[in-house]
């Protein structure tokens, strides 16, 4: 990984001094990092709940990080992901409200409870270039002052 990207624990993790995982790729040429579960959660059904990964990545402004469920999951695990395909922008890392947690966004369309276990996988993060248009006004942008859906309504 570049040096200018790295995941790190919040500090809630830190505290805990837990075996937790940084993530990591699954295979030599995986796309992406898994992530690993680093407590039991159980999601209601028809419920939809953040899961925090106790981890925090720090990237370059013009790179964002990509949350993708694991393929398995809905058919094993009837979990999906609200939002389809979550996106951590470079301005998250140290906000205010929560230091820059990610988190997936799971939805159990089942009838019953579901309980990812510590250590499971819960999904996958891929870091990806983009490019800003030249003559966008960035005047009239908000600086991020929080967590989840503080850019917006």
């Amino acid at each position: 990984m570049s040096n200018n990207i790295k995941f790190e624990y919040v500090s809630r993790v830190l505290e805990q001094n837990n075996n937790f995982s940084l993530p990591v790729k699954g295979s030599k040429n995986a796309a992406g990092y898994d992530f690993i579960n680093p407590e039991e959660v159980t999601i209601q059904p028809k419920e939809i709940k953040y899961v925090k990964t106790g981890i925090k990545a720090m990237f370059p402004d013009n790179i964002a990080l990509l949350l993708f469920n694991r393929s398995s999951n809905p058919k094993k695990k009837n979990l999906i992901l609200i939002n389809g395909v979550g996106v951590v922008d470079a301005d998250y890392y140290n906000n205010e409200d929560n230091e820059g947690e990610i988190a997936f966004a799971f939805y159990n369309i089942s009838a019953i409870p579901l309980t990812i276990q510590k250590g499971e996988k819960l999904g996958q993060g891929m870091f990806v270039k983009y490019e800003d248009i030249s003559d966008y006004n960035s005047e009239n942008v908000n600086e991020r002052k929080g967590g989840f859906g503080s850019t917006g309504e």
